[in-house]
């Protein structure tokens, strides 16, 4: 078996990182990385190559199960159906709940399986305008939404749950379900804080305040409603009626069933291809973040990081948090740190004897803590919004983190401490 050193490793990380800040794709950051780091490391060439291409096997069902998922995405997002989902939301609540309104309705949509940056981009522009008329600033409307969207990934058909279920060969809707105490937590936490920002920071300008116009052929509430629900149903069959439907399967269909309920069939491959062009972005992305985890998993990087929780007197369940935390730090994106943590330390952890559910889901938990550092898009994405400049969107970066970790520390009490 090839061998590198840890501080192959730790210089691949840090590579990565630095060709990521500098604007370097993930994919070929996270590439070039993995590669350097396996030369320092004391790797040849030739086993370099092997390392990358090994741990990009070990990444590959995630990857095809997530393009799956792109024609649910594709169905909710290109049909306006994410749209309307989130504005009867708002409505339901109401403008006086402005800051209850976005939480729930950025969790509420990335439960259902839109992307987070997506769904925070989908409720900016109803968030600019309630944040208007509620007098609200921008920097507790940003806080609210991504706290609300950081909640719902940890319970969604997302990639970053795909990824984690794979690694951990578990049911996804066992990794979904696991996290939903957490997520709650999120939810009141974000709630806190968004609260507490309310007056801080720049308000709405009457210009930013743009009212979303009207579509004429939006779907429903219902029929928007369809295409995740029939998903996670069919998701469900597994725990219910032990019936096992692969993501693989159930994702995809769930998008033609939501087409059929909009009376949009004919527009379903339309509706792909927006989903792939979405979803292909992340395949790419998670394709680099194999070779770094091949290079990691390879590396005395995991068994040092056992030993030093040994010699601090730590319990060895913390190495599933920290690894998401640490592995979501250096990718700024959950769904490769999740990715690269699980399928790095995931070995590592089983054998200490943690259980796979409960290893997954602190492991998930913690790739929320720092998964929206600057060097990735969802810090860009995100900001551009709500028209934040990067002065600005940087002091939100203590909010984000107060929430991840809330739901981080939550999901080691119940798995780690408690041994649920």
């Amino acid at each position: 078996m090839i061998q590198i050193t840890t501080l192959g490793a730790l210089s691949g990380l840090l590579i990565s990182i630095g060709l990521i800040l500098r604007r370097v794709p993930p994919a070929y950051g996270m590439m070039i990385g993995a590669f350097l780091g396996a030369l320092i490391g004391l790797a040849s060439l030739g086993d370099s190559v092997t390392l990358m291409i090994n741990g990009v096997k070990g990444i590959t069902p995630s990857v095809l199960r997530i393009l799956a998922a792109g024609v649910l995405a594709g169905v909710l997002i290109e049909s306006g159906g994410a749209g309307v989902i989130a504005e009867k939301i708002v409505d339901a609540v109401g403008e006086a709940r402005a800051v209850i309104a976005l939480i729930l309705a950025t969790m509420l949509l990335t439960a259902a399986g839109v992307f987070v940056d997506v769904a925070v981009i989908t409720v900016a522009p109803i968030a600019l305008a309630i944040a208007k008329r509620a007098n609200i600033s921008i920097l507790s409307a940003l806080v609210a939404m991504v706290g609300g969207g950081k909640a719902g990934n940890i319970i969604s058909p997302n990639p970053n749950t795909i990824a984690a279920s794979d690694a951990f060969n578990l049911p996804l809707t066992d990794v979904m379900m696991a996290n939903i105490v957490p997520a709650l937590v999120g939810l009141v936490v974000t709630y806190i804080v968004a609260k507490a920002l309310v007056n801080r920071g720049t308000k709405i300008s009457e210009e930013m305040a743009i009212e979303e116009t009207s579509h004429h052929n939006r779907p429903s509430l219902l029929a928007a409603l369809t295409a995740p629900l029939v998903a996670i149903g069919l998701l469900a069959l597994r725990p219910v009626a032990g019936i096992a439907i692969d993501p693989l399967i159930a994702l995809p269909v769930g998008g033609v069933a939501g087409a059929l309920a909009m009376g949009r069939i004919r527009d379903i491959n339309t509706f792909a291809v927006g989903g792939l062009q979405r979803m292909s972005g992340v395949a790419i992305m998670l394709i680099g973040t194999g070779t770094l985890a091949g290079i990691i998993a390879s590396s005395g990087l995991s068994n040092s990081l056992v030993e030093f929780l040994k010699a601090s007197g730590l319990p060895a369940y913390l190495l599933a948090p920290l690894s998401g935390m640490m592995m979501s730090a250096a990718t700024a994106s959950t769904t490769a740190g999740t990715a690269v943590a699980s399928n790095v330390f995931g070995p590592i952890i089983i054998a200490l004897g943690i259980p796979s559910l409960g290893a997954a889901a602190m492991m998930h938990a913690g790739a929320t803590v720092l998964d929206h550092m600057p060097h990735g898009s969802f810090f860009h994405a995100t900001g551009g919004s709500v028209g934040m400049g990067i002065s600005e969107r940087l002091k939100a970066l203590p909010w984000e983190t107060l929430i991840g970790f809330s739901m981080a520390a939550t999901s080691t009490l119940i798995y780690g401490i408690l041994q649920f």
